[in-house]
């Protein structure tokens, strides 16, 4: 479900930007998401008002503020600065590199592995992200064509949110997916403020139509905060080598959203990305009983 709704996140960044900055729409998309969030947060509060608590060391409340800046301002403020110089082809194709950079980060920081079988699965899911959007001919959405700059811009902002992820994944060892998707937006998104404010004034609000403000409304709610909430609570309970085929459901997706409403063109090979994707995210769920016995126990 994450990456099905991550996957929609560009075509609304590219609408969007039409109309105002990178830094503005980052901005307004997590603002949506703050309010996307207040909801979970004040149920989450009241379920567990009469329960007891973990408190937070200041080690952990230490990760989680990095974390925040890795994964709101630093990572989506570079990711989308290189959309604004790419298409969403191209972009949605970097995204593809994802899942590979997970399971190396998982295998070699955080001792998780990753049997044979996981790792074709994980390759062939990669390759049909990559067919998907080469089976597609980008037609120029908003007149932007495809730039190596704008491509190594969003691969970077993946590797950022590779250490997002992996930190994450140890905060909620002994805290609740909820508390740290919402602790970690609200703290990334008053440095996001801060920053946008500082760099490029306020944002606009009279000259903003009415179709960028929806655009903006579900990216921060639907693209934010109930897909950070969503693949907390996954990778809570999988490890995060097994997670990443899922990512590839986004480069799938959002080729589609290109190909349907942006005029590209889907050809035979974009087929044959699709099969190995869907085949990849079957094979692994359907062997996926043998998980870490430590992640069971949780």
């Amino acid at each position: 479900m994450a990456g099905c709704l991550w996957g929609t996140g560009f075509f609304f960044g590219k609408l969007a930007l039409r109309e105002m900055s990178v830094g503005h729409m980052v901005l307004y998309r997590f603002l949506f998401a703050t309010l996307g969030m207040l909801p979970m947060m004040l149920s989450g509060r009241r379920r567990h008002s009469g329960g007891k608590k973990t408190a937070w060391t200041w080690r952990e409340k230490g990760t989680l503020l990095l974390s925040a800046a890795l994964g709101i301002p630093i990572q989506f403020l570079l990711q989308f600065e290189g959309l604004a110089r790419t298409t969403v082809s191209h972009a949605s194709l970097m995204v593809g590199t994802m899942p590979v950079l997970l399971a190396l980060g998982a295998t070699l920081f955080a001792g998780e592995r990753l049997d044979w079988v996981g790792w074709l699965a994980l390759a062939g899911s990669t390759v049909g992200a990559g067919l998907i959007v080469l089976g597609g001919h980008e037609a120029g959405a908003a007149g932007v064509a495809p730039s190596l700059g704008g491509d190594l811009l969003v691969v970077l902002s993946l590797t950022i949110a590779l250490g997002w992820i992996l930190m994450n994944k140890n905060l909620m060892q002994r805290h609740s997916p909820l508390a740290v998707t919402a602790y970690g937006i609200l703290a990334g998104t008053l440095m996001l403020a801060v920053w946008v404010v500082a760099m490029d004034g306020l944002p606009p609000v009279a000259t903003v139509s009415r179709t960028a403000w929806l655009a903006l409304a579900a990216s921060g709610v639907l693209c934010t905060a109930t897909t950070t909430l969503l693949w907390n609570w996954g990778i809570h309970h999988v490890p995060a080598s097994r997670a990443g085929v899922f990512l590839n459901i986004e480069p799938a997706l959002g080729s589609l959203l290109g190909v349907e409403l942006l005029g590209d063109k889907l050809g035979p090979f974009a087929w044959i990305g699709g099969g190995l994707i869907l085949a990849a995210a079957v094979t692994l769920t359907a062997r996926g009983h043998d998980f870490d016995p430590e992640v069971l126990l949780e």
